[in-house]
């Protein structure tokens, strides 16, 4: 009888850790799920800075209408007066350009005074006398200009001067005193190359930039 008691206690035990085992080894779908990281436990992305972004740290007046030779200029420039934009002189210097050089085409020399320091205006009244005297006028158009790049930059005391180089397309006609045309033509254009230096002194009453070179490139 013992023996009987002993082999029943054992054949319930293995029935009901069969039972047991065939509950705990199925999933429900109420079993606890792992809980989610909240935001702040969550690693942070890392935030690399734009290009752009780099370059103004590094190089606030970096762009690709400056030559690195003139960088260090232009800091000096802004430095003696913060309200000077590059983009800005940049506009101003093209139509600078364009005035100046329709001015000495027609040989108003009124008009650049305005625009030139006194010895470039004392050369253009030159070579305006010149033609006349040869009774020669130019029929010069500025088609455009392509670009117009600061190329060096400086500052002595309060004197500041700042180079540009202007790539621009020009038709060129010369006539004689008849009108007859005697060299160029207006349906040729030419690539022109100048290199126009540009002063100022800073904080001064007067805004304008004068100019106070020229060269070719």
């Amino acid at each position: 009888m013992l023996l009987f008691y002993v082999v029943l206690l054992a054949m319930v035990a293995l029935f009901l850790a069969l039972r047991l085992y065939s509950v705990l080894g199925k999933r429900t779908g109420h079993e606890q799920q792992p809980l989610a990281r909240s935001a702040d436990d969550r690693p942070l992305p890392v935030t690399l800075p734009r290009a752009t972004e780099a370059a103004q740290a590094s190089a606030p007046v970096a762009n690709r209408n400056i030559d690195p030779r003139a960088e260090q200029g232009l800091r000096a420039v802004i430095a003696g007066e913060a309200g000077f934009d590059v983009a800005q002189f940049l506009n101003g210097a093209q139509a600078a350009y364009r005035m100046t050089l329709e001015a000495f085409w027609k040989g108003d020399e009124d008009a650049l005074a305005d625009l030139v320091e006194r010895d470039v205006l004392a050369a253009f009244a030159e070579a305006i006398e010149q033609r006349r005297e040869a009774g020669q006028t130019l029929d010069n158009r500025l088609i455009r200009v392509e670009s117009a790049k600061i190329v060096d930059a400086q500052v002595e005391a309060r004197e500041a001067r700042i180079t540009v180089r202007f790539d621009a397309d020009i038709a060129a006609v010369t006539r004689d005193a008849e009108g007859h045309v005697i060299a160029g033509s207006l349906s040729d254009a030419v690539e022109t190359h100048d290199v126009w230096t540009f002063a100022r002194t800073l904080k001064s009453g007067d805004p304008n930039w004068k100019l106070v070179d020229t060269d070719e490139a």
